[in-house]
């Protein structure tokens, strides 16, 4: 496989670019995309069988069943960030290990009902919170610690739209190559 196909693969919607400056009307779009994503997700991958869901999207990535559950533990750490921000000073949040993450058990072997109810619950709070977030609240930032750089809240929520839709499209581009949608 060519490193080209490879990367169309790794993004096949491309890589999260922000706009600058960032407008009402993308972070308005953004809330939209996080407030749809957890109905058309679960549509997406509902239906597929034991085999289908533990099928890899590309070669060396996650099966189906690894890239729900992890949507689910990225978007909790997503919500919980939100929350740092707003209520601390520029916090240092903690990073986790999305790679190692996704090899234990509850990942590779568990039901995707218990991540997609996860992942409708965790998108309510976080939407009805970012409806709330007034243009001062969008200013606040978190400081990562794997590229020490703030992470601005209003970047943010561009950046998990974009991971919402990235993941889909991983796993909506592999149904359509194998026939399965």
């Amino acid at each position: 496989m060519t490193d080209l196909k490879l990367e169309q693969l790794k993004y096949p919607i491309g890589q999260f670019e922000c706009p600058s400056p960032i407008t009402k009307a993308d972070i308005k779009n953004w809330i939209t995309v996080l407030e749809q994503f957890p109905i058309r997700f679960e549509a997406l991958v509902k239906h597929l069988t034991k085999e289908q869901l533990d099928t890899v999207y590309r070669p060396g990535g996650w099966t189906v069943r690894q890239v729900v559950h992890h949507v689910s533990d990225s978007h909790h750490h997503s919500y919980t960030r939100f929350k740092w921000a707003l209520t601390e000073d520029k916090p240092l949040i903690k990073a986790y290990n999305e790679a190692d993450w996704a090899e234990l058990s509850d990942s590779k072997n568990d039901p995707i009902q218990m991540s997609l109810e996860h992942i409708k619950a965790i998108h309510y709070k976080l939407v009805n919170l970012l409806k709330q977030l007034t243009e001062k609240d969008l200013k606040k930032c978190f400081i990562h610690p794997e590229t020490n750089s703030e992470v601005v809240l209003s970047y943010n929520v561009g950046n998990y739209a974009w991971h919402s839709n990235h993941h889909y499209a991983h796993i909506e581009n592999l149904l359509k190559r194998k026939g399965w949608l």
